[in-house]
């Protein structure tokens, strides 16, 4: 008998202690993480720096309401992000979350064009197959189509124009720059029918996680997605809850697209989920219209800019720029993708394999030569969770890959600590639960 209300009727293992890449449950048996639960564990479950940051804070203060005080770790994580971010971000909004943080973004947007005179402004164009939180702002903003659907009637109207998905939509005979350059310009089709001064923002993961996992865009997309956003005054958001903070290889992930945003979203690798914490992030032209104008953001939480999270979060950002990680990520990254490669890169059931970094997509079909999916029916990604789990491993299997409703992927994201021969262990045991699942 339990009173937790979770988040399924299934019964769970009790976890009751991490070390490193594993989790064990109270029978004794160990996991290793090879998702990082849903990216969040970039540097294991026992760092002795971020816990002993956590209790030091903890013994000098716990608690300081933003509205009426500021604090030394806030202070620090903030200076910290804003000398590595991306060119033109100055300044950082902290959270609990990746949905506060996409929340605030949005209304951070709005807020912007108001200040600036521009109020017809209030629209918001993403991407279908993205993910940016289960807060109804974010959700609104989302295009996972299952997890809307039971909240529609209660969701401010987005426009969704398509992926960069280049496995599923690039033609034959098109080059992949060719066709990031086509999906790019959806944008300015969707702007155009909207009309452009009505058009706020376009909202977009760097690398898209949960919903389509781990597709990273073409050479060239954001590029000329960020060229769309000048040429009509929209303000570019980039999610990268799930692929910033060194999951890609480099600590934003928009590093590798040679673009800056003009606001950034991240959180699960901010605090290695030793504390809960997000971010947004804004350039100093979106800061200073509302400094310059109203004087005040209109936003705010009772747990915003907490100063254990915040100090927990340092210690991360510490521990993955101090520890020389992001080359660590990158090399382990690549000995990652040749293990997939070479155990299922001619499985009859799989796909694709895709992603950067330590954060890598397996895309399972019935059929490699047409791409045909599985029956929804058979929930083969359940089932590869299940048989995972069975085995020791921990991976973040997902279904409606292509549409909503058709498609199954696995999602990857261990430790940034994860060894070789942890690597070994968990393409062994995701390719038995894969053959398991698709066997029953």
């Amino acid at each position: 008998m339990t009173h937790v209300f979770g988040r399924s009727g299934a019964s769970l293992p009790k976890a009751v202690r991490g070390e490193g890449c594993y989790i064990h449950d109270a029978r004794g048996r160990a996991y290793l993480d090879g998702s990082g639960g849903a990216a969040v564990s970039c540097l294991g479950h026992s760092d002795p720096d971020v816990r002993a940051a956590i209790h030091a804070q903890l013994d000098q203060l716990a608690f300081a309401h933003t509205g009426f005080f500021t604090s030394d770790p806030a202070e620090d994580l903030a200076d910290l992000l804003a000398a590595n971010a991306p060119e033109g971000i100055e300044r950082v909004y902290l959270l609990s979350g990746g949905s506060e943080a996409v929340e605030a973004a949005i209304k951070l947007a709005r807020q912007y064009f108001l200040e600036i005179g521009q109020p017809g402004r209030h629209r918001v164009i993403a991407r279908r197959q993205s993910y940016h939180g289960n807060t109804l702002g974010a959700l609104a903003a989302g295009g996972n189509a299952w997890r809307r659907e039971k909240y529609a009637p209660l969701l401010v109207e987005t426009s969704h124009i398509a992926p960069c998905y280049e496995y599923r939509f690039r033609e034959d005979g098109e080059t992949a720059e060719a066709y990031g350059q086509r999906a790019a310009n959806e944008l300015q089709a969707e702007i155009d029918r909207l009309g452009a001064d009505s058009v706020m923002a376009f909202i977009a993961e760097p690398v898209v996680g949960a919903t389509a996992g781990a597709v990273p865009a073409v050479d060239g997309y954001f590029r000329r997605i960020r060229e769309i956003c000048d040429a009509n005054g929209i303000l570019l958001i980039l999610d990268e809850v799930m692929c910033g903070m060194g999951r890609t290889g480099t600590l934003f992930a928009s590093e590798h697209d040679g673009v800056a945003p003009d606001i950034v979203t991240i959180a699960k690798g901010l605090g290695a989920g030793y504390m809960p914490i997000g971010a947004m992030l804004c350039t100093g032209t979106v800061y200073d219209a509302i400094a310059q104008g109203s004087g005040a953001f209109q936003h705010g939480h009772t747990y915003h800019g907490h100063p254990l999270a915040a100090a927990a979060g340092r210690a991360v950002l510490t521990a993955i720029l101090g520890r020389d990680l992001l080359p660590q990520v990158r090399a382990r990254g690549e000995m990652l993708q040749q293990a997939l490669t070479s155990r299922l890169g001619q499985h009859p059931h799989v796909g694709d394999i895709r992603g950067r970094g330590l954060f890598r997509g397996v895309e399972l079909v019935e059929d490699r030569a047409t791409k045909a999916t599985f029956d929804p029916a058979r929930k083969i990604n359940a089932r590869v969770k299940s048989a995972a789990m069975e085995n020791g491993l921990i991976c973040y299997p997902a279904g409606g890959t292509v549409d909503g409703k058709h498609g199954d992927h696995v999602l990857l994201a261990p430790p940034y600590i994860i060894s070789e021969d942890q690597i070994d262990e968990l393409v062994d045991k995701l390719a038995r639960a894969i053959d398991t699942a698709i066997a029953a």
